[in-house]
């Protein structure tokens, strides 16, 4: 298999899976960049070969780039990322170069939080009710039918930037005069719960290989906005009534030999609600969270996956697996010292964050594992308690 790996170097994940791609059996190329000199040695290794070009936004150089590939390798048989900002352009590539996987058609519907509800309902879990405006008009019809609070958010793109919760009419005018040109945004009623996950990896023949589920401790769009802490739990069993939202799910959308991250709210009564399908390996440490949890290796499952159709087991979860992060404008009641002091057996990971995610993820981490749950909920506590 000739596997392209777009951006291999950002985010540094990319080292992982390019690296468990070449001990597959893959012969992985990379279109990137950064000069090669700056790649991880683990990465250059990996890369039988690495294209640089000036601007990684400019189609038509990544187009030059594949067509060197196939002159010098012969067919390319997949060209990935793994990204969700790459998802247009990888589609395109795909499409042009008539390379399998998911083509420009498909990702209109996926990328898109406004179309991803017509495949919501065809799996039959319960949905977000949700209108596509970017007019005051339209905005305040669909909150006479669903009254406030609401939630409103770009109708592309992942995380939770320019996501906002509005509650009154006030909040709605500040929203408009802030809204950036250009960019199409959706409302969606407010619901009261929790984010859980459903991520894992699908075969090419639709197959569920592997799943897990993570559940966060507050809300995402909290974190992003007022720049509050991040904490979440890799749980070792999927609760069924998760099982069964995201298999539905996986199967309305058609996803084939992808890794997949889909999102629910739970509410304070027990409903399951779906939020977005993302068509990637779930954001951030999470990765890694399900190899503590699991004692596995998702990036060689993943790359086993794509060059051989299967996984190597039938895995079950050992541990629970915490993230908690810390922010420099908080003030700590607990050292770093004392953390690793009291903890440091439960401690698999902790290191400082690349700046460009903290607002999200924190300016320093710590991911935790445990066999006891309640352990684990007051180490987080622990860390995150401020003076």
């Amino acid at each position: 298999m000739n596997f392209v790996f777009f951006s291999p170097h950002f985010p540094n994940t990319g080292s992982d899976f390019c690296d468990r791609l070449k001990k597959a059996g893959a012969t992985v190329l990379g279109i990137g960049d950064a000069p090669y000199e700056a790649l991880d040695p683990k990465l250059r290794a990996a890369l039988s070969e690495y294209y640089r070009i000036a601007d990684m936004e400019n189609y038509d150089l990544t187009y030059r780039a594949m067509g060197y590939f196939i002159h010098k390798w012969g067919r390319i048989d997949r060209f990935e990322s793994l990204n969700e900002h790459w998802l247009d352009l990888e589609a395109g590539i795909r499409t042009d170069f008539n390379i399998e996987g998911i083509k420009l058609d498909y990702v209109k519907n996926i990328k898109r939080k406004s179309r991803m509800r017509a495949s919501f309902r065809k799996s039959g879990v319960n949905t977000i009710a949700q209108r596509k405006t970017s007019e005051r008009s339209g905005a305040l019809e669909f909150i006479r039918k669903v009254g406030y609070p609401v939630v409103v958010k770009p109708d592309s793109g992942a995380g939770a930037a320019h996501t906002y919760k509005i509650s009154n009419a006030g909040e709605l005018d500040d929203f408009f005069r802030i809204k950036p040109a250009g960019v199409s945004f959706v409302m969606e009623e407010f619901i009261d719960g929790l984010v859980v996950t459903y991520d894992g990896l699908v075969n090419r023949d639709g197959e569920i290989l592997f799943a897990a589920s993570t559940k966060y401790d507050g809300s995402i769009m909290d974190v992003v906005n007022k720049n509050l802490h991040m904490s979440y739990v890799c749980r070792p069993e999927i609760p069924p009534e998760i099982e069964e939202a995201g298999r539905k799910i996986v199967k309305a959308f058609d996803l084939k030999e992808r890794f997949f991250h889909i999102e629910l709210f739970e509410t304070k009564d027990g409903r399951i609600v779906a939020l977005e399908v993302n068509i990637r390996p779930p954001g951030g440490y999470m990765t890694d969270a399900i190899n503590y949890t699991y004692d596995i290796d998702i990036y060689a499952e993943w790359a086993n996956m794509v060059v051989n159709n299967r996984v190597s087991g039938n895995f079950k979860g050992k541990y629970f697996t915490a993230y908690a992060s810390r922010k420099n404008h908080y003030r700590y009641r607990h050292s770093h010292d004392e953390v690793m002091g009291a903890f440091k057996s439960m401690v698999v990971r902790h290191n400082a964050i690349e700046p460009i995610f903290s607002r999200a993820m924190g300016n320093y981490a710590y991911q935790l594992r445990s066999k006891d749950p309640k352990a684990l909920r007051e180490a987080v506590a622990f860390i995150q308690q401020e003076v």
